[in-house]
């Protein structure tokens, strides 16, 4: 085999390896990514404004968590006033003079059976202004099973939503 074979070769074999390896790469991330694997959810500001009290919807919410010094966050699901769709949400409570970045993560569960339906999360890029409320929303699912939420912010446990 001459030199120039000899090189083409090495390459061919360096790129049928390559490829291999990125098709069991991604292979593998489609793999674990699973049900549990979560959408990316959407931050909603509420300036000083209480989302709860300020929403024609249903809330069902844990207690409020304290995730840092003047910043609290509870887990909520909540179902339209037709009764007809759910979603799941995380509130976070800035009392700080300052922006306070977090990221939030909810999670839905079906009440009657306690079956996985869906998570979302909100990174910490918005940030929730100072003195103001945010809330991370999941999408909103048509439906009109019992659900409850389970959920985190900051890496903080907020526990398990009661169920509407």
């Amino acid at each position: 085999m001459s030199e120039p074979e000899g090189n083409y070769m090495r390459v061919a074999r360096m790129i049928a390896g390559s490829t291999a390896l990125v098709t069991a790469a991604v292979g593998l991330g489609i793999a674990t990514a699973g049900p549990a694997s979560a959408d990316i959810g959407a931050w909603a500001l509420y300036g000083n404004t209480n989302p709860i009290t300020n929403s024609p919807s249903y809330w069902a919410c844990a207690s409020t968590v304290q995730i840092d010094t003047s910043v609290g966050a509870q887990v909520c699901a909540v179902r339209s006033e037709s009764w007809g769709s759910s979603q799941v949400a995380v509130i976070v409570r800035n009392n700080r003079d300052s922006v306070y970045h977090t990221s939030a993560a909810a999670h839905m569960y079906n009440w009657s059976d306690g079956r996985y339906v869906k998570s979302w999360s909100c990174s910490s890029t918005t940030g929730v202004a100072a003195n103001s409320w945010s809330v991370c929303f999941g999408k909103t699912l048509p439906g009109e099973d019992y659900v409850y939420a389970k959920g985190s912010a900051g890496g903080h446990d907020l526990g398990k939503s009661p169920a509407t």
